[in-house]
């Protein structure tokens, strides 16, 4: 499954007054898997930013006049996001204007280049309803440092948004799916199954205190993220009674 995680930052709000992209960032991830692979690119709009818009992103027009501009660089946008499911925080202003960057050069909308679109900010909202879901606000929920972000960047953003879209969407459900999966190839002589270990040769080291440290504020995080479901809590009382008879 390959997902790519997409930011833009603009010139103003309305790309039906005009206003362009300014900077345009793409980061890949493969079966949830940052890849390393990304898209980053600073384009010349021809035009002024708003000053609200400068504010947030600084990017400016002396700045930008020496970048190529979006028909310039459009093919390895198209060639980035082609057949790939495109995760973008809040995806409605985002595609607009995509969309009319790639209709001034004769090109199909963003939906149709790409598999799907799925918007982070309405997938945050429907997970904590009620609640900011900013992208600052996502990454001091699930623990995620933004300290580095004093302004807008599409690439920083980008990163930023990967690391939330993998905490909003870790549950258990695969992790249970593997423990199945192993069992039945154990029970049907797979690979696994062949395997001679003996387990009472096998070192076993303890967790230091600022590694169970780690562990427990990463556990925390994860039942939020689970709502309170993280399976591990589950049999945290066991394990205690385990040690307890040891």
């Amino acid at each position: 499954m390959r997902q790519i995680i997409l930011d833009t930052e603009t010139t103003g709000l309305d790309p039906a007054q005009g206003h362009r992209i300014v900077e345009l960032a793409c980061v890949e991830m493969v079966n949830r898997t940052l890849t390393g692979n990304h898209l980053h690119l600073y384009l010349n709009p021809d035009r002024d930013s708003d000053p609200e818009a400068l504010a947030v992103h600084g990017l400016t027009t002396d700045f930008l006049s020496g970048h190529p501009r979006f028909e310039d660089v459009v093919q390895q946008f198209v060639d980035f996001v082609r057949d790939g499911e495109l995760i973008i925080h809040n995806a409605a202003f985002d595609c607009r204007f995509l969309n009319a960057e790639l209709q001034r050069v004769g090109l199909p909308r963003v939906e149709e280049l790409c598999a799907t679109v799925t918007d982070s900010l309405l997938f945050a909202r429907e997970l904590h309803p009620g609640k900011r879901n900013s992208l600052d606000a996502l990454c001091e929920r699930y623990g995620i440092s933004n300290a580095h972000r004093t302004l807008h960047g599409a690439l920083l953003d980008s990163e930023l948004l990967a690391d939330v879209w993998l905490a909003m969407t870790r549950g258990q459900d695969a992790l249970l799916m593997d423990f199945e999966e192993d069992a039945e190839t154990v029970s049907t002589g797979g690979s696994l199954g062949q395997g001679r270990v003996d387990t009472s040769v096998l070192r076993v080291v303890a967790a230091s205190e600022a590694e169970a440290a780690q562990h427990e504020a990463y556990l925390e995080v994860l039942d939020k993220a689970v709502k309170g479901q993280c399976i591990w809590r589950a049999y945290e009382p066991v394990a205690a009674e385990e040690r307890a008879a040891e």
